[in-house]
């Protein structure tokens, strides 16, 4: 017996076999003496092309539809864990160096990229961990001492050599003509003397680091933020300025924003060491020049020193830390 339409179609997707048992409208036969008309005739024999075209799209639909029908009763499988990784934390036992403890750090601490003057402080960190990832504080630190740079000693020779000084700024101010001792335009350079900032401090990674596979140790990365409160030593305020007293240096106080990143690396519960930069951008007259106060926007010397000769600076420096937490690490289940 020959197998029917409806027995070959057995085993098919649903939708191939709607497809392919689509019923088609039987054709009057031809007789072969029969005229013909010019283009008209069997599909083979017009455009056989645009048979292979048709069959061609209705597979490719009922293909489509077949992936659609599939995909539409797929169901995602819930992944359940049991046994005893059931709610198990992702770290267990993992020491938290941080975690509500008291932390001092001595930051011996230097500036970057100085026009007239490198500034050395002695600093210090103090600081309390409300989490493992969150604590603020206290930098404070204070200037022993600091040194000019090439630039500046390179102006005190120059301008001493000069024939035409300006009348405002070392070393024409005091100078007198042969002599040997003479005001040097270092004596005119700000410095600073002093910060304190309250701060907050952000842990967003931490880990272990590894040397040749021998050496480990476990690390942090932290980011601190706050308002820093700096002591600045400018050049005083002067109208004529044309004396050696107008030379002096007056102190104030600069507030301006403080921010910055590091590194902390444990050698063991409570010893760490690191390293820190630190940002605090604020407008000082760093040379003491009579720069800026008059002409368009004030962009011109006006014969005196005062505020308007105050310039942005962005200010960076880079400590190092040695610290000390109070009391033992917190060490998780």
């Amino acid at each position: 017996m020959k197998p029917t339409r409806n027995a070959a179609l057995e085993g098919m997707t649903p939708v191939f076999a709607m497809a392919l048992a689509v019923p088609v409208a039987p054709v009057a036969p031809v007789a072969p003496d029969a005229p013909v008309a010019k283009g008209i005739g069997p599909m083979s024999e017009r455009n056989p092309m645009r048979k292979r075209l048709s069959s061609l799209t209705l597979l490719a639909t009922a293909a489509a539809m077949s992936i659609f029908t599939l995909a539409s009763t797929a169901q995602a499988e819930e992944l359940n864990i049991t046994g005893p990784l059931k709610d198990a934390p992702s770290v267990r036992r993992l020491k938290q160096y941080r975690n509500q403890r008291f932390e001092v750090a001595l930051q011996p601490t230097f500036t970057l990229l100085n026009e007239y003057r490198h500034t050395f402080f002695a600093g210090l960190r103090t600081q309390y961990h409300v989490n493992d990832w969150f604590g603020f504080g206290l930098f404070g630190a204070f200037s022993p001492m600091s040194v000019t740079t090439d630039l500046t000693d390179q102006l005190d020779t120059s301008l001493a050599k000069a024939d035409r000084h300006s009348t405002k700024n070392a070393p024409s101010v005091g100078y007198v003509e042969g002599a040997t001792a003479y005001p040097k335009f270092s004596a005119q350079t700000s410095t600073l003397s002093w910060i304190a900032a309250p701060q907050m401090q952000f842990v967003p990674f931490r880990g272990k680091l590894s040397l040749f596979d021998a050496f480990f140790v476990d690390a942090d990365a932290f980011v601190h933020a706050g308002v820093a409160f700096v002591g600045v030593n400018e050049r005083k305020d002067c109208q004529t300025c044309t004396d050696t007293a107008s030379l002096k240096l007056d102190s104030r106080v600069a507030v301006a924003p403080t921010f910055g990143l590091g590194m902390n690396f444990y050698l063991d519960d409570n010893v760490s060491v690191g390293f820190e930069y630190r940002a605090l951008p604020f407008a000082w007259n760093r040379a003491g020049f009579d720069s800026r106060g008059s002409g368009p926007d004030g962009n011109f010397p006006d014969e005196r020193i005062n505020a308007n000769d105050r310039t942005f600076k962005f200010n960076q420096m880079v400590a190092l830390s040695v610290g000390y937490s109070f009391g033992d690490p917190i060490i998780t289940d």
